[in-house]
């Protein structure tokens, strides 16, 4: 691959994120966006390198990150490849801060506890911070399991059934998240940064089974939580519980397209638009932060 790779950009001096990090965002970014489309062959790691100004090794735990995703193949004396399919699984971060570059930002989720969505936002919310995003409104929806009311998932392994002692644990978990996500938001309309902030939250007695974030109301990204056997503490004693596992869970990027109501992707967006309304307006109730 030869051609101009200005559409890599270059390397953020200041940023902290360490030259293998920021290098596979930019790619990731070329992929997800289809400057590298699906069987592109990426640029060699010399090309990187020098592209870049770092060692071919940085290079190549860039590469091994974005290889971890599913979203580049190695073949033995080619190099390496997009991954030729058409839905994969793709990382949520570089979307949320691409969302915040609107000037009216909204997200909605919809899941077990909202820690992956909190941790997405806190980096791009320092850009805000520090001016490098500058949005006029973020508005923020979620919608998340009430660990006060008995459930099916997380559940006692032993007796396969629900136990107040293993739900108290998950309703600490949720309600960190949940309150760490309006914190972060509302300290931006607090100071001035950004015109106006809202975050809401509203429960709901169902088992979480799945994640869904919708941005802008014109992406979606969905994914399914394993139930997994494993032993934590619970008031200071080992329990084997069934658990939802929703960290490095991966998520399937849907998307509105110029193709109207007849593609899959505004067809799933307009879908997820109307779940999460409906169930935001029926069945879901105030969360008391």
């Amino acid at each position: 691959m030869t051609e101009n790779l200005d559409f890599l950009g270059e390397l953020d001096p200041d940023d902290p994120k360490q030259a293998s990090q920021q290098i596979a965002n930019k790619l990731r970014a070329a992929i997800l966006t289809r400057r590298l489309a699906p069987g592109d062959k990426l640029p060699s790691q010399p090309e990187l390198a020098a592209r870049y100004g770092v060692a071919r090794e940085t290079v190549k735990r860039a590469l091994d990150l974005l290889r971890t995703e599913r979203l580049i193949v190695s073949r033995q004396g080619s190099g390496a490849f997009v991954r030729a399919q058409t839905q994969r699984a793709v990382e949520l971060r570089p979307h949320i801060e691409a969302a915040f570059e609107r000037p009216h930002v909204t997200i909605d989720f919809a899941g077990f506890s909202g820690e992956t969505l909190r941790d997405a936002l806190a980096e791009t919310l320092d850009k805000v911070r520090v001016g490098r995003l500058a949005p006029e409104a973020i508005t923020v929806r979620i919608l998340i399991s009430d660990m006060t009311a008995p459930m099916a998932l997380p559940s006692r392994a032993e007796t396969q059934s629900d136990d107040p002692a293993v739900r108290e644990r998950a309703e600490r978990i949720t309600r960190r998240a949940a309150d760490g996500i309006i914190d972060q938001v509302t300290e931006l309309g607090d100071l001035g940064l950004v015109r106006s902030t809202a975050v809401e939250v509203r429960l709901h007695r169902a088992s979480p089974l799945f994640k869904l974030y919708i941005l802008n109301n014109e992406e979606v990204f969905y994914g399914f939580y394993p139930v997994v056997e494993r032993t934590v503490s619970i008031k200071g004693e080992p329990m084997a519980i069934y658990d939802l596992m929703g960290k490095d869970v991966p998520l399937f990027h849907y998307a509105v397209t110029d193709d109207s109501d007849t593609s899959h992707g505004t067809q799933f967006v307009e879908a997820s638009r109307q779940w999460f309304d409906s169930v935001w307006s029926t069945i879901a109730y105030r969360y008391d932060a």
